[in-house]
């Protein structure tokens, strides 16, 4: 799995990973809101409808953002790539637990080889044990200065 060196999406069995458009807005939103709804320590912080807005008007057109697909969007990773930050990383529900997440960051990580950064919230473990498991290190550790008001972990990872 990876990129043929064009930027070009290539597909491993039923899984392609590709470049996120516009278009993904509603499948991306509707991945963040469901784990938004399905998690009760994080606040809902914006209507759905102003997440699908910000994704198709922000994050689709200002950051690289990898979508993996398998007879739909299953998942998606955008990058800052030039202050080298994974700002999300989602995977749907029904397809957890399966590697998607890996083959996200190990994608991420092809396109930024020297580093990157991220943050997370304390109280997502399941997103630590993660990020520590592909090689992420714990850098700093807020009371809460983010939208959501609740403490956070940055992480580094470094080639």
């Amino acid at each position: 799995m990876g990129r043929d060196g064009r930027g070009a999406a290539v597909t491993a069995g039923a899984l392609t990973i590709r470049d996120g458009t516009q278009a993904d807005a509603p499948a991306c939103a509707a991945i963040l809101n469901a784990w938004i709804d399905a998690t009760p320590w994080m606040p809902r912080v914006h209507t759905p409808e102003a997440v699908e807005q910000h994704y198709r008007d922000f994050v689709l057109k200002k950051r690289k953002t990898l979508i993996a697909e398998a007879e739909r969007v299953v998942g998606f990773a955008a990058l800052d790539m030039e202050e080298r930050y994974v700002t999300a990383l989602y995977v749907a529900e029904d397809v957890r637990g399966r590697g998607l997440g890996e083959v996200l960051m190990n994608e991420a990580k092809a396109l930024s080889p020297s580093e990157l950064n991220l943050w997370t919230h304390v109280a997502n473990a399941d997103a630590q044990r993660f990020y520590l498991r592909e090689g992420f290190a714990e850098v700093e550790r807020t009371d809460g200065d983010n939208e959501e008001n609740i403490p956070d972990i940055r992480y580094r990872w470094a080639a």
